[in-house]
């Protein structure tokens, strides 16, 4: 039987009506909405194209939009001013410093000058550390990671005593999600392992998984024989594989390929996302609701 698939197309579309309806309750009764700033350094055409998503969608939904576009010769120091100016700025409850940054920028130092209770990245070590103790003590978790938290959730994935694997231990992706997953509390309380490239048989571990978490960022690396019947498997992976002549605009256009062969994998598994349209719509969808949770932070309301 073909899996089920989760598109993280339909689940952003929910969760955005959700910030939507939030924002103007707010709004309503506070007299005030969410605002979000995005540093830009330089212009990088895919750091635009990016930036702009998050605008057109902070828009969508209400918020408060700044774009702060600054020249890549800016300096640390002229660059850490500006974001000591919007940690001041109590108008803004969001900052993001888009990157990457251009050379002469540390961007440990730049990353870690943003107010935590700002940080909507959820990088700061200070978040981190919130996210590593649980419970009510997190505020900002990385965007992608909670995306994919929500999505097990939305699909109806029981998490309660489930095995999970996570195949990748970044900072942004494998660390954060495999520790999200083994907290107390709703889309949570598994048994996970973390596996990597110094992990010993790698399919042994995948195939125990009822839920495998990829995101290794090397294509097709998880086979369908390491997936084990009835499992959600979630494909983290956006590889660039090649390009074609798209059919609607005649133009060139990227072939993206995930971590898992989603073809065989999907008659296996009991639910999997696809690439694209899986995992990385959730993205900037979780970045807008840290920053909707920001203000209600700040206004008592969680």
């Amino acid at each position: 039987m073909t899996a089920k698939l989760i598109l993280g197309t339909e689940i952003r579309e929910a969760i955005l009506e959700e910030i939507t309806a939030e924002v103007k309750q707010i709004k309503e009764k506070h007299g005030v909405v969410p605002g979000l700033v995005t540093i830009l350094v330089g212009e990088n055409p895919a750091s635009i194209s990016y930036v702009t998503l998050k605008i057109q969608t902070g828009h969508r939904v209400g918020f408060k939009e700044v774009q702060d576009s600054q020249p890549e010769t800016i300096s640390e120091a002229d660059l850490l001013a500006l974001i000591d100016k919007y940690n001041k700025d109590d108008s803004i409850n969001g900052i993001l410093v888009q990157l990457p940054l251009p050379k002469h920028i540390d961007e440990k130092k730049i990353l870690n000058a943003i107010d935590p209770d700002k940080d909507v990245d959820g990088f700061h070590p200070v978040n981190v550390g919130r996210l590593m103790i649980g419970g009510a003590e997190v505020k900002f978790p990385p965007c992608t990671p909670a995306g994919i938290q929500e999505m097990i959730v939305r699909a109806g994935v029981e998490t309660k005593g489930a095995e999970v694997v996570v195949v990748g231990r970044s900072n942004i992706v494998g660390k954060p999600i495999a520790n999200m997953m083994l907290q107390k509390g709703k889309g949570a309380n598994s048994t996970v392992t973390i596996v990597h490239t110094g992990t010993k048989d790698l399919a042994s571990h995948c195939k125990r998984a009822d839920i495998l978490i990829v995101a290794a960022g090397v294509p097709g690396l998880v086979k369908p024989e390491w997936i084990k019947p009835g499992a959600c498997v979630i494909d983290v992976g956006v590889n660039r594989v090649g390009e074609k002549i798209s059919e609607k605009t005649g133009k060139k256009i990227a072939i993206l390929r995930g971590d898992v062969d989603f073809d065989a994998a999907k008659e296996i598994a009991g639910s999997i996302t696809p690439v694209p349209g899986g995992v990385g719509p959730m993205t900037i969808t979780m970045l807008m609701k840290n920053t909707l949770n920001s203000l209600k932070f700040k206004l008592g309301l969680m």
